[in-house]
């Protein structure tokens, strides 16, 4: 059992590596409850587990929007807290759907910037999840001119666009 991480302490590239393989082990139980296939990769990325799935006929895991795959990340996160103690981080991504939500995300957010730099309006977008509003917010916090903040309450947090 591992200890739990507080927040002023990183977890080692060791523990994230057993989030990740945790996670793994199980959506690899769930892709066998479900007679699909798909190869699983563990990884660490900078201080964050990922687990990626790829495969043919997994759209369903990734349901409109993302929202299945959210709710699958959400326990592959409390199976971690269940085996380790730790809370996780842990990001899942499944048939590549994150890297190119984040792509399309980071066209969005040229886009609402260049508008708002050349109107001056305020901009909000629409409700996003939370991986989908870090997306924008990178691409407005590097980028001069702009900033943005998030209103809202889930799960209708959105995204504010404004002139600096």
């Amino acid at each position: 059992m591992g200890a739990t991480v507080r927040e002023d302490e990183v977890a080692s590239e060791d523990d994230l590596f057993e989030q990740s393989e945790v996670a793994a082990d199980y959506m690899e139980g769930l892709l066998d409850i479900l007679d699909l296939d798909g190869d699983i990769d563990e990884l660490v990325v900078g201080d964050r587990p990922q687990v990626e799935i790829v495969g043919e006929d997994l759209g369903g895991l990734v349901g409109p929007k993302g929202q299945t795959l959210e709710a699958l990340q959400e326990l592959c996160r409390l199976a971690v807290y269940r085996k380790t103690g730790d809370h996780s981080r842990l990001m899942l991504d499944i048939g590549g759907y994150r890297a190119g939500r984040r792509k399309k995300l980071a066209e969005l957010a040229e886009q609402t910037a260049k508008k708002v730099i050349e109107t001056g309006e305020v901009v909000k977008l629409d409700p996003m999840s939370a991986f989908e509003r870090k997306c924008v917010h990178d691409v407005i916090n590097a980028t001069d001119g702009v900033q943005s903040e998030s209103e809202g309450a889930e799960p209708r947090r959105r995204v504010v666009v404004k002139a600096e």
